[in-house]
């Protein structure tokens, strides 16, 4: 599929969302982080996510704006432009990103990366609660290990595009 002749370029920092048409190109680097990336085929849209925590937590009022630095918040976002849209989220193709254990090397530490106290692997916990939950069309994922990724989500095909890389 050929690219749009005018391309918007999105970069997305830790807690960024952004939905996009088939104008849009999202990209973002991730380390323990998870980009979720929702694609619908036919009206060539979707968006992507970059959340850094599980969830908020109780410490903030229940009252402020959704916040994507959190996965429950994040996905919330989804579902507000899912509803705008008037599509369901069984339309969507989804492909899920990210997850490193950043203080383990290859090969050793595999107590920290199996740790309860690794941002990564609790991330990837609640990308699969979410998954689950919500009966998602996963068709692709790249998830855990120790090294960062560079991701490329083209919103015109819904390709996707990963390069794995040392920190």
């Amino acid at each position: 599929m050929h690219s749009p002749e005018h391309i918007l370029d999105v970069f997305l920092q830790p807690g960024d969302f952004f939905w996009g048409d088939s104008t849009t190109r999202i990209r973002t680097i991730l380390g323990s982080c998870v980009s979720i990336c929702l694609w619908h085929p036919k009206l060539r849209e979707g968006g992507m996510c970059h959340f850094m925590l599980p969830s908020r937590g109780h410490s903030e009022k229940p009252m402020s704006p959704l916040n994507g630095r959190y996965a429950d918040e994040a996905w919330d976002m989804f579902l507000k432009e899912i509803k705008k849209n008037n599509t369901r989220i069984q339309d969507y193709m989804v492909k899920i990103f990210g997850g490193s254990s950043m203080f383990a090397s290859e090969g050793n530490d595999k107590e920290i990366i199996n740790s309860k106290m690794n941002i990564g692997l609790k991330n990837i916990e609640i990308s699969r609660k979410i998954v689950e939950k919500y009966k998602l069309n996963v068709v692709s994922q790249n998830l855990g290990g120790n090294k960062s990724r560079r991701i490329h989500f083209e919103v015109w095909s819904g390709n996707v595009w990963l390069k794995r890389q040392e920190v």
